[in-house]
C-alpha cells in the first residue's frame, strides 16, 4: 500500500513528522527487521567459515577473497545505480524487490557444489543487499523531523548488530544439524516426496543453514510492500526545504562532494569497516583453533553475545549523540573516534589473553565501543546534504566503504594470516610436514596429522592471532578520519537557506 508521491506537505511535517507516531514506530521497526535480515544473510557464512573452509580446503586468504573483493564490489557497482532510482522511484518496492533477490541468492549459497558457485552465489547476495540502507535512510528521513532522526537512524543502524546476534543463534544451533536429521524431519512434516532425490548422509550442516536462515525472506518482503506507505519526499523537513525535482548523481556528486566532511566521514567509515568485516570474518576460526571451541559453541556462547553488546553500542552512540548535542552541535561526528580508540587496546588484550573467560571480557568493552559509530555515519552523511540527494550520498558513502572496508578488510586479515602462519612454519622447520596439512584434522583429529600435527596446529591459530592484532591497529587512522570530520560538520550541514 502506497502514498502518492506527490501528496502536500504539511505546514508542521518538520515537528510532527509523516503519519501518527506508532505507525512511525512499526515502520521504523519494519525496515530495522529489513536492515537486520540483510546482515542475517550477509554475515551467517563468517558463522560457518570454519566448515567451509574445510570442505573446500581453502586458505585463510583464499577465504578472506571469498569473503571480501568479489561481495563488495558487486554491493558497491549495484548501490549508485539502486539509490539513483530510490531518489526517484517507489523506494518501498525497490527494497521489498532487493530482499528477495538476496533472499533466493542466500538460500542458493547452500546448494553450492564449489568454491566458484559458492562465489557466485554470494555476489548475488550483494547485489540484492545493495538496494536496502539507501532507500531506507531516505524513507527515515521523510518520516521522522530532524531532532528524532539521529536516535531514529540508530535505532535503524541496530539492524547491524542484532542481525549479527541473530546470525550467531541461527547459524549455530542449525550448524550442528546433520543432513539424516533434517531430511527426517522433512518427512515427519509429509513433505518428504518433495526431496526424495536428495542423499542426506551428504548433506553438511553448513548448507542447511544458507536455506533455512534465506527463506524467511521473500515472506517478510511481501509483508513490507503490502504495509508501509511510501511518504512524501522531504515531509519532515522545513516548507519549502524541498525542490519538486529529484537530483541526478552529478547533481547530487556536486552538493556533497564540496564538503570535506563527507570525504574525511566515508574515510572513517572505510576503516571502522576495514576492521569490522576483517574480524567479523575470522572471529569464529580464531575462537576454534585458538580457544578449541566448536561451531555451535562459537557462535552461540560467544559469537551471539558479542553482537548484542555491539548493537547496544550502536544504540548508546545514537542515544548519547541525541541527548548531548544541544551541549556539543559536532558530538555526532566525533564520538566515534572516542569510541575507537578506547576499543583499540581491549581488541588487542582479547586477542592476546591467554584464557577464553579473559579474552570474552575484553571482547565486550571493544565491541561495545566499536559499535558506537554506526549510526553516526547515516546521520552525519545526511545531513549534509539536501532531501533531494540523501540516499544518492549515502549510496556514495555505502561504495567507498565497500570497496575499503568490506573489499579488503577480510582479505588483509586473511592474506595476513597466511603469511604469519607461513613464517611461523619456515622458522620451526615444518615446511615439508605443511605440504600435506589438512587444517580439518586440527582439534579430535591432530593425531592423523602425525607427529608434527600440534605445531602445524599452533602455527595455524597463532597465524590468525597474529592478524587479527595487525588488523585492529587500523581503527587509529579511522578515529583520526573522525575527528577530523567534526571540525568541518558544523559548517558544511545543510539548512535550507544552503
Amino acid at each position: 500500500m502506497t502514498a502518492p508521491a506527490d501528496a502536500a506537505q504539511s505546514d508542521n511535517g518538520h515537528i510532527t513528522g509523516f503519519g501518527t507516531k506508532p505507525y512511525r514506530s512499526y515502520v521504523l521497526l519494519a525496515l530495522t527487521l529489513i536492515y537486520t535480515l540483510n546482515f542475517i544473510d550477509r554475515t551467517v557464512i563468517t558463522v560457518v567459515a570454519q566448515p567451509i573452509i574445510n570442505t573446500f580446503s581453502l586458505s585463510d586468504a583464499q577465504w578472506g577473497l571469498l569473503t571480501g573483493p568479489p561481495f563488495a564490489i558487486f554491493y558497491a557497482l549495484m548501490g549508485i545505480p539502486i539509490a539513483m532510482w530510490a531518489d526517484r522511484g517507489n523506494r518501498i518496492f525497490i527494497i521489498a524487490l532487493c530482499v528477495i533477490v538476496w533472499s533466493i541468492m542466500t538460500v542458493a549459497c547452500g546448494l553450492a557444489a564449489s568454491f566458484i558457485w559458492l562465489l557466485l552465489f554470494r555476489i548475488g547476495v550483494a547485489v540484492g543487499e545493495a538496494g536496502c540502507t539507501p532507500p531506507a535512510n531516505s524513507i527515515i528521513t521523510d518520516y521522522y523531523p530532524p531532532k528524532s532522526r539521529a536516535n531514529a537512524i540508530g535505532i535503524y543502524s541496530m539492524g547491524v548488530t542484532i542481525g549479527g546476534v541473530m546470525a550467531q543463534l541461527f547459524g549455530g544451533a542449525l550448524a550442528g544439524l546433520q543432513g539424516p536429521d533434517f531430511g527426517n524431519f522433512i518427512g515427519s512434516m509429509g513433505l518428504g516426496g518433495l526431496f526424495s532425490g536428495i542423499n542426506w548422509e551428504e548433506v553438511e550442516g553448513w548448507r542447511l543453514v544458507f536455506v533455512i536462515v534465506g527463506a524467511p525472506g521473500i515472506l517478510i518482503a511481501a509483508l513490507l510492500w503490502f504495509t508501509v506507505k511510501e511518504p512524501p519526499r522531504g515531509y519532515s523537513d522545513p516548507k519549502g526545504a524541498t525542490p519538486v525535482e529529484k537530483a541526478g548523481f552529478f547533481e547530487a556528486f556536486k552538493e556533497f562532494g564540496k564538503k570535506p566532511t563527507f570525504w574525511t566521514l566515508s574515510l572513517g567509515a572505510a576503516f571502522v569497516a576495514f576492521v569490522g568485516y576483517g574480524l567479523i570474518a575470522f572471529q569464529a576460526p580464531f575462537l576454534m583453533r585458538v580457544h578449541g571451541v566448536s561451531v555451535s559453541e562459537a557462535a552461540i556462547h560467544y559469537g551471539a553475545p558479542l553482537a548484542a553488546v555491539a548493537a547496544l553500542g550502536t544504540f548508546l552512540g545514537g542515544f548519547l549523540s541525541e541527548k548531548l548535542s544541544p551541549r556539543f552541535p559536532a558530538i555526532v561526528a566525533w564520538l566515534p573516534g572516542v569510541g575507537l580508540l578506547v576499543s583499540i587496546p581491549a581488541y588487542v588484550g582479547a586477542f592476546l589473553a591467554p584464557t577464553l573467560s579473559m579474552a570474552f571480557g575484553l571482547w565486550v568493552i571493544a565491541a561495545v565501543a566499536h559499535y558506537a559509530y554506526l549510526g553516526a555515519q547515516y546521520t552525519v552523511s545526511t545531513a549534509i546534504v539536501s532531501p533531494r540527494s540523501r540516499a544518492t550520498t549515502v549510496s556514495v558513502l555505502l561504495l567507498i566503504v565497500s570497496l575499503i572496508g568490506n573489499g579488503i578488510g577480510p582479505l588483509f586479515t586473511g592474506i595476513m594470516s597466511s603469511a604469519f602462519m607461513g613464517g611461523i612454519i619456515e622458522k620451526n622447520g615444518l615446511t615439508e610436514a605443511y605440504a600435506t596439512f589438512n587444517p580439518g584434522f586440527c582439534g579430535a583429529r591432530i593425531a592423523e596429522l602425525g607427529e608434527q600435527g600440534p605445531a602445524l596446529c599452533s602455527a595455524y591459530a597463532e597465524g590468525l592471532r597474529q592478524s587479527m592484532v595487525a588488523t585492529v591497529l587500523f581503527f587509529l587512522v579511522a578515529a583520526a578520519f573522525y575527528f577530523l570530520a567534526s571540525r568541518t560538520f558544523l559548517k558544511d550541514r545543510w539548512s535550507p537557506a544552503t
